[in-house]
């Protein structure tokens, strides 16, 4: 009996052995086999960076191979601030004229130059005029081709809005000339240590008479529909919603296509963001960043703001974004909003936000009189100011009175606030 449970024990012990010592090969193979995953994937990084730093050169090598002609139109601060990245890709004519009167003689220095790109540096305002008038000349150089050679360059706008110079260029260019829509969120004053990091917006708008659809997000995200598995990634839609291919047979889409990506090469080259976006959600999306921002750095800049010993950080970035917004021409702010079919909103959102906060300081400080009799004398003065002020707002900004009234505001107020300091109470954010 003491011998067999001995053995029973002694087989019982050996498996328990058994067992841990699988338990412990498990776990030194699991561990080892994930120590084992993490330097796999190092040296799968390492081949991918490799292959990604040979791809590039392959890419440089094929823009250098064949460089781009690229004519800027409207040579001003910011069309030499982008002509220097595009020199070291292509070659590049610049022209710029304040009468564009005599545009068409410029027109023909261009035509002459066998371009391949023509890029629009003219400021928003007169955008318009200017394509009305290179449409024409560009459709009778068009004309004048045989059939089988037609040479339209293609045509890019870098506006800092963009369903206006979409719907511009489709309007006046003739439909032999690609449309490429650009937004390069940055000037000669944020790029000037280089485009790394800066975002740049674009769409593919026409290429070989095919209008792209702005609503198939597909037409501008072929990457992601790559990583997504597409087998449709080279096909596309067209504003009719008819299918394309890229390769559908004709030799001018298929050149218009390549000339398209070498220009876009260039940016990306240099460094940006690169992000493909229709015109429409570009513009709804500046409106709530690009416009507020140049919104609030004008309304801003009419406070007289300045430099003083004691400034926080917060301050010294309001400062900054006064600096970088009116730096900037008028002309620029202008088109920002009258080009912008969102910009409206965002003043009436901003008016409705200013109102609203301005009337939680009123319900604070009505909450402070009711505990404090000595705020009474305060409110009857904010009352008189506040109806003044709507009085005046009545009146025309000629009447001789206005000015009158407004520096008896300010004395009044002044000597509120002296007598206020005089008794101790804190000064009223409304006076």
């Amino acid at each position: 009996m003491s011998a067999s449970l001995s053995s029973s024990s002694g087989r019982s012990n050996n498996f328990k052995k058994g067992m841990i010592g699988e338990d412990k090969e498990y776990l030194s193979g699991t561990l080892s086999s994930e120590l084992g995953r993490l330097e796999q994937l190092k040296q799968k990084e390492a081949e991918l960076a490799k292959l990604l730093a040979e791809v590039r050169l392959e890419k440089l090598s094929v823009l250098r191979d064949r460089p781009l002609k690229i004519g800027v139109m409207g040579f001003g601060r910011f069309g030499q601030f982008i002509a220097k990245s595009f020199i070291k890709y292509g070659n590049v004519v610049g022209t710029s004229r304040s009468d564009y009167s005599k545009i068409a003689s410029e027109m023909g220095v261009f035509l002459a130059c066998d371009l391949d790109v023509i890029v629009l540096a003219v400021s928003i305002v007169s955008f318009e005029d200017t394509v009305r008038t290179w449409g024409g000349i560009l459709k009778d150089f068009v004309d004048k081709q045989s059939f089988q050679q037609i040479n339209a360059p293609l045509i890019v706008d870098v506006c800092s809005v963009k369903e206006h110079p979409r719907d511009i260029m489709l309007k006046y260019l003739p439909r032999e000339c690609d449309v490429l829509c650009t937004h390069p969120m940055f000037g000669p004053d944020s790029g000037k240590d280089g485009w790394s990091g800066l975002k740049f917006v674009y769409e593919r708008t026409r290429i070989n008479g095919v209008v792209l659809n702005p609503d198939d997000q597909r037409d501008f995200h072929q990457l992601s529909r790559a990583e997504q598995g597409d087998s449709d990634v080279e096909r596309f839609l067209d504003k009719s919603g008819h299918g394309h291919s890229l390769h559908e047979g004709s030799e001018g889409f298929i050149e218009g296509m390549d000339r398209m990506e070498r220009f876009l090469s260039i940016w990306e080259e240099e460094g940006c963001d690169m992000i493909a976006m229709s015109c429409k959600q570009h513009d709804d999306y500046a409106a709530k960043s690009q416009f507020i921002t140049h919104l609030m750095g004008r309304i801003l800049g009419k406070q007289g703001l300045e430099a003083t010993p004691i400034d926080t950080k917060g301050f010294q970035s309001v400062l900054r974004l006064i600096e970088s917004t009116t730096a900037d021409s008028f002309d620029l702010f202008y088109g920002l909003y009258k080009y912008n079919n969102n910009s409206v909103d965002t003043i009436v959102n901003l008016k409705n936000a200013m109102e609203e906060v301005v009337m939680k300081l009123k319900e604070l400080e009505d909450e402070d009189i009711a505990k404090s009799p000595n705020w009474r004398a305060r409110t009857t003065m904010i009352n008189y100011i506040s109806s003044l002020a709507l009085d005046n707002a009545a009146q025309s900004s000629n009447d001789p009175c206005s000015t009158a009234a407004s520096s008896e505001v300010k004395i009044m107020v002044n000597e509120r606030r002296v007598d206020d300091n005089e008794e101790g109470e804190g000064r009223s954010v409304l006076s």
